[in-house]
């Protein structure tokens, strides 16, 4: 039977249950392949939590996840689904590069808000494509930001092999590094920069943007039925570009944030799939800009966490298997929050 209207208590208890069955069935797997599975969770607690050390890495590894969560939150909220953060965000990085490699010396403050506007129309432009197919042809964004994500990364690859490719670097595809200037700064005497801010100010805006606004509002009738909004006047075509644009901007802000803040330079592989692991985020903290931000912390300690398996001799992969599991057990608990 369905319910016409699931309770907040039933969509939190699905939320918080899906990651726990996630967990069981990875300890199931462990214990058939002979492992400890308190110890493996215990060292993965240990290297997310259980130092400063491991507390900082799991915010850094969070902050990137944020930016990639929202920019896919945003878009559903008009269902549409943004599958090119991954290509986004490494425009993002590489509009925010190209800005810092021009004024290398600019002040500080004048040029790391030089490389937030590049890394916003960064990622903004390289979503305008499958923004503008979608309005004027109808043609569904799955495909096309899927396959913007090989283009972006490979135009990276293709810098940092050649014009950016910093000359000490023996080979290795890095660009050349950042100056003082351009790099993001910490948080008082901790290991975390500044784009733990600017995360948190990004989740607080789409928050109130979508759920305070006209245009908020707009964005959520489109998504919930189209003809009833083009019937109310609704520019759907405009609003699809707007929330498109702003969704790969998102993205984009965070490629800038890693490069600034993480990396101080630009590299390949910039990102081991933060835009893939963002629509995971973004489903499993329904869509919501405020929950995006705990969730993307719960995804940031796997991802430290599996680095320290490698310590019990377990490949870190193992987190690739939880994160796909929380993934699968979210979106069937959808089911049991529907009906």
């Amino acid at each position: 039977m369905k319910r016409l209207m699931p309770s907040r208590a039933t969509r939190v208890a699905v939320r918080i249950g899906s990651v726990v069955a996630a967990f069981v069935v990875g300890a199931i797997f462990l214990s058939v392949a002979g492992r400890d599975v308190g110890r493996v969770y215990a060292a993965m607690w240990f290297g997310s939590f259980g130092s400063a050390y491991g507390q900082a890495e799991t915010l850094l590894a969070a902050i990137p996840l944020a930016f990639t969560g929202l920019a896919v939150a945003i878009a559903f909220r008009m269902r549409l689904w943004n599958i090119g953060a991954e290509g986004q965000f490494y425009f993002g990085a590489f509009g925010a590069t190209a800005v810092a490699y021009a004024w290398p010396r600019a002040p500080s403050a004048l040029l790391i808000g030089a490389m937030v506007a590049g890394g916003l129309v960064g990622g903004a432009l390289w979503a305008l494509v499958p923004a503008a197919l979608r309005a004027y042809l109808g043609i569904n964004e799955i495909v096309p930001t899927l396959l913007l994500n090989y283009v972006a990364i490979l135009w990276v690859d293709y810098l940092v092999h050649g014009a950016w490719r910093d000359p000490g670097s023996l080979g290795f595809p890095l660009g050349r590094p950042f100056s003082e200037e351009a790099t993001l700064p910490l948080l008082g005497n901790t290991a975390v920069h500044a784009g733990a801010v600017l995360a948190a100010l990004a989740a607080l805006i789409v928050a109130l943007v979508l759920g305070r606004t006209l245009w908020g509002f707009k964005v959520g009738v489109i998504g919930a039925n189209a003809r009833a909004a083009d019937y109310a006047g609704f520019s759907i075509r405009r609003n699809v570009i707007a929330v498109m644009l702003v969704s790969g901007a998102l993205a984009g802000l965070g490629g800038m944030v890693e490069v600034s803040g993480t990396v101080h330079r630009i590299q390949a592989d910039i990102s081991p799939g933060f835009g893939y692991t963002g629509i995971i985020v973004a489903t499993l903290a329904r869509f919501s800009p405020l929950v995006v931000l705990l969730v993307a912390v719960l995804f940031g300690a796997l991802t430290v966490g599996g680095l320290e398996l490698q310590t019990v001799g377990l490949p870190s992969d193992i987190v690739l298997m939880l994160q796909g599991a929380i993934l699968f057990f979210a979106l069937a608990g959808e089911m049991l929050v529907t009906y």
